[in-house]
């Protein structure tokens, strides 16, 4: 609509073009949910609790310690579920910056993958959705339903085990600590483990 298109733009312009996107559909997000919420308030006390205190630290670290689940994870679906010649295997504009070694591009989408996708996510999946199904079933359930839907979100069938699997350990984390902080950290911490291992 802006009349260019993203695949001319430098390596630092995608990047900032990705970010500002990022920001606005979060923004957009956050407001359509506030809007719709707004007839079941006041809303249940522990809704979107985001706070410093508390021993969330302790299960922000030991959901780090699961990160090598992740991996083999990873490697397990690709395994079950390779790519098929018909899939067309693209460089993203991520890679595209970091085979370049252009530092800015690479800060601005640590920004996009370490800061706005674990804020936006967890407010949506472990802020709102979570809590809604445990009225409907167990919080075990509850956790496990919100975490295939977080998976089936990232519409990628070669990343579905590993995904329903984060996001089982960092509903786990929400229900234990009450705390989106604390899910937003771990989930944070696990984008720039993956952006850190692809720059390597």
């Amino acid at each position: 609509m802006a009349g260019f298109s993203k695949d001319t733009l430098t390596h630092r312009g995608q990047a900032l073009y990705s970010l500002l996107t990022d920001v606005a559909e979060g923004l957009a997000g956050i407001a359509i949910l506030h809007r719709c919420l707004g007839r079941f308030r006041p809303l249940p006390a522990g809704w979107f609790r985001f706070t410093m205190r508390g021993d969330w630290h302790l299960d922000v670290g030991l959901g780090c310690l699961l990160f090598p689940i992740v991996n083999h994870l990873s490697q397990l679906n690709i395994d079950l579920l390779p790519l098929t010649s018909s899939q067309p295997v693209g460089v993203s504009s991520i890679e595209q910056s970091i085979v370049a070694r252009d530092p800015v591009a690479m800060a601005l989408y640590a920004i996009v993958v370490a800061v706005c996708a674990p804020v936006w996510e967890e407010i949506v999946f472990r802020g709102f959705l979570l809590p809604s199904l445990t009225r409907y079933m167990p919080v075990g359930c509850s956790i496990l339903v919100s975490a295939v839907a977080f998976a089936l979100a990232h519409f990628n069938p070669q990343r579905m085990l590993p995904l329903v699997f984060l996001g089982v350990v960092m509903g786990v984390v929400f229900a234990r600590s009450r705390n989106l902080l604390a899910s937003m950290v771990l989930h944070s911490l696990w984008n720039g483990f993956v952006f850190l291992d692809l720059i390597r």
